[in-house]
Formats: structure tokens, C-alpha cells, sequence
């Protein structure tokens, strides 16, 4: 991905970080099975960490999830848990 500042880019590696915890946080529970949906699952919560956390908090959903993770950032998501 290009970005065009290096605050985006670092926003967007702090949210691959936190996908990359949280898919290992899921993986744990063994809820999910299925590898796919586990990494797609952590990127979109990655993606909606603001609306969880404000509902961790007991908050209302003030926002409906964006568009569901893409096999792009999925990988990515792959890439940064490898090095």
C-alpha cells in the first residue's frame, strides 16, 4: 500500500499490529476454526478498535461497521505476523 503520510502509515501499521493480536487473541478461544475468517475477523475489529472499545465499555454502537477486510489486507496482515 502507498500512503501519503508517514502519520497514515503508521496509523496503519499500529491497526495491523493490533489485528495481529487480536487474530492470536481470537485463535486462543478456539471459536473460530476456519484460519480466513480468523484474520478477517481481527482486521475488522482492528478496523473498528474505536466502536469496540467504546462497547467493551457498555456504550452504544454509535457507528455500523465498515466494509468487511480484504484478501489485501488480509495478507498483510499474514506478512507483518511473519517478521
Amino acid at each position: 500500500m502507498t500512503f501519503t503520510s508517514k502519520k497514515e502509515a503508521d496509523a496503519y501499521d499500529k491497526m495491523l499490529d493490533v489485528a495481529d493480536n487480536l487474530s492470536e487473541f481470537i485463535e486462543e478461544s478456539k471459536i473460530v476454526e476456519d484460519k480466513e475468517q480468523l484474520e478477517q475477523l481481527a482486521f475488522y475489529l482492528a478496523q473498528e478498535r474505536d466502536t469496540l472499545a467504546r462497547l467493551l465499555k457498555g456504550g452504544p454502537v454509535k457507528k455500523v461497521a465498515s466494509k468487511p477486510a480484504k484478501k489485501a489486507d488480509v495478507a498483510a496482515i499474514k506478512t507483518a505476523a511473519n517478521q
